[in-house]
C-alpha cells in the first residue's frame, strides 16, 4: 500500500491511493461502473466544449481542446460498444458527488484568469483521478479484456492530465499554478475521504 500510495503522489500527485475494496465492488457492478464511465466521457466532452466556447480568445486552449472533444466522445461510444456487447443497458446518469463537491472549491470570485485557473485544474483533478481509477480497472480485474479495454483509458487520461496542467502555466505563471494546485489536491483528499466506497461510479 506504501508504495502505491507514493506511486500515485509521483506520477498523479494526488494525495490519497483509491480503497482497495473499490475494485472488487466494481467488478461485481460492470454494467453499472460501464454505465457511469460512459457518462463520465460525454461529461468530459462537453466541458471541453463548454470551455472553448468560454476561453474563445484564448488560442493555444481552443487549438488543445478541440481534438479532447472528439477524443471523449470516442471514448462514449467505446464504452457504449462494449455495454451493446455485453447486452447490458446504459442506465440513467447519476448525481456526481465527487464532481461536485470539486465544483464547491473552485473561486466564484476573483479574477477572470483566476476563475479560468480553477476551471483547468478542475479538470485535471477529473482526469488525474479517472487515470488513477483505471489503472487499478487494468491491473485487478479478473476479465483479461476488460484490464485490456481500461488500461487504453489509462493512458488516455494520463495526457489530458497533463494537457490541462500545461494549459493552465500557460496563462497564469508557474507559480501561481502550482501553489493553487497544491491547494486542490489536499482539498481532493479531504473529498476522498469523507466518500463512500461504492463499486457503482468511476469517482
Amino acid at each position: 500500500m506504501e508504495t502505491e500510495n507514493i506511486h500515485v503522489k509521483n506520477i498523479l500527485g494526488l494525495q490519497l491511493p483509491t480503497d482497495p475494496r473499490w475494485i472488487n465492488l466494481a467488478e461485481m457492478q460492470l454494467e453499472e461502473i460501464l454505465t457511469d464511465h460512459a457518462y463520465c466521457e460525454q461529461k468530459a466532452a462537453t466541458t471541453c466544449i463548454t470551455l472553448i466556447q468560454r476561453y474563445s480568445d484564448k488560442e493555444k486552449l481552443v487549438q488543445d481542446l478541440s481534438p479532447i472533444v472528439t477524443e471523449e466522445w470516442g471514448h462514449f461510444r467505446l464504452v457504449l460498444a462494449e455495454l451493446h456487447k455485453r447486452k447490458l443497458q446504459l442506465g440513467k446518469q447519476r448525481k456526481d458527488v465527487y464532481v461536485n463537491k470539486l465544483l464547491e472549491f473552485q473561486k466564484k470570485g476573483g479574477s477572470p484568469d483566476e476563475r479560468m485557473l480553477d476551471h483547468l485544474l478542475t479538470m485535471a483533478l477529473i482526469e488525474a483521478r479517472s487515470c488513477e481509477r483505471f489503472k487499478r480497472l487494468s491491473q485487478g480485474l479478473n476479465d483479461e479484456y476488460m484490464r485490456k479495454f481500461y488500461r487504453r483509458f489509462m493512458e488516455s487520461e494520463a495526457g489530458h492530465y497533463t494537457l490541462f496542467i500545461e494549459l493552465a502555466e500557460t496563462y497564469c505563471k508557474k507559480e501561481k499554478v502550482r501553489k493553487r494546485w497544491k491547494e486542490w489536491l489536499v482539498y481532493e483528499k479531504e473529498v476522498m475521504n469523507e466518500m463512500e466506497v461504492r463499486g457503482d461510479r468511476i469517482h
